[in-house]
């Protein structure tokens, strides 16, 4: 946790570089933004794969349950995807 001068130094810093160099700045939130659509894509296909066996072993609710979050999953996807368009 940075103290509070240094998360304002942080911010600065940031600032300037946004400002002076937007090109490297965009490279830097395009690869973040590539590291969370990645994960949430890993995500999907445990969710995908284990929904059969969860549903067969814990019963209708775990696959109820795991459907939902499923649901919740493709709509960050979307968001993610329509953002990086």
């Amino acid at each position: 946790m940075l103290s509070k001068e240094d998360q304002r130094r942080f911010e600065q810093i940031t600032r300037h570089l946004r400002e002076s160099d937007p090109k490297f700045f965009a490279r830097l939130d395009h690869r973040a933004r590539a590291r969370r659509g990645r994960w949430l894509m890993i995500l999907t296909i445990v969710l995908w794969a284990s929904l059969p066996a969860m549903t067969v072993l814990a019963g209708r609710m775990a696959g109820a349950i795991c459907a939902v979050v499923l649901a919740a999953n493709a709509a960050l996807m979307w968001r993610v995807r329509r953002r990086w368009q």
